[in-house]
């Protein structure tokens, strides 16, 4: 009786040879690696994560600021920015105080051991990716925006659903819809990709 066959189906290999391909991964690879070694280094001095240092950071530039406005600022969402902010506020790195003018609204500011370690941390303290971008023109920036794009837009529609078998990954490119005018903005940082990133 012939046994049926249980391994999982083979996926089709990436496409190699493609010089430009190999030097764009490339590219990718030393970018991860230069921001995740540059975070190595925050967390193993300052005892906190890259995306909590950022968030100190733009504390430190606005005090006062609610989590919405923090939220907005850091590009992620107002759940994550929650999060990140509870976070810091249990390790007494972040205190709560209620506006005057508005009992509702809350304001963050940093206290003195948030500031010390402010201080202790090696820069950039918004982190590599952030900097090397504002030294980018704007038509270099409009550039590479629209070049990632292509890329979210390629990744996207590539995802298989959940529960589902992976395929090959099919050669039709995916492109914006010409009749509505969409485009792929990238979407609102997670607290992974804060960190990541940043």
């Amino acid at each position: 009786m012939k046994l049926a066959n249980t391994n999982p189906p083979r996926l089709a290999s990436p496409p190699s040879g493609d010089p430009i391909t190999l030097l764009v991964l490339k590219q990718f690879r030393l970018i991860y690696g230069s921001v995740r070694q540059h975070y190595r280094d925050v967390e193993h001095r300052c005892g906190v994560t890259g995306s909590q240092l950022w968030v100190l950071h733009e504390l430190a530039r606005t005090p006062g600021v609610g989590v919405s406005e923090l939220a907005r600022r850091l590009s992620i969402h107002q759940s994550t920015g929650s999060q990140l902010v509870d976070k810091l506020e249990a390790r007494g790195l972040v205190s709560k105080t209620r506006k005057a003018e508005d009992q509702r609204r809350v304001g963050l500011q940093l206290t003195d051991k948030a500031a010390a370690i402010l201080g202790s941390a090696p820069g950039p303290v918004e982190g590599l990716l952030p900097q090397a971008l504002q030294g980018l023109t704007d038509e270099a920036l409009e550039q590479l925006q629209a070049s990632l794009a292509q890329v979210i837009a390629q990744l996207t529609c590539r995802a298989p659903a959940r529960g589902c078998v992976a395929s090959a990954p099919s050669r039709q490119r995916c492109r914006p819809d010409a009749s509505s005018g969409a485009s792929f903005p990238a979407p609102p940082l997670d607290g992974t990709l804060l960190t990541t990133l940043a």
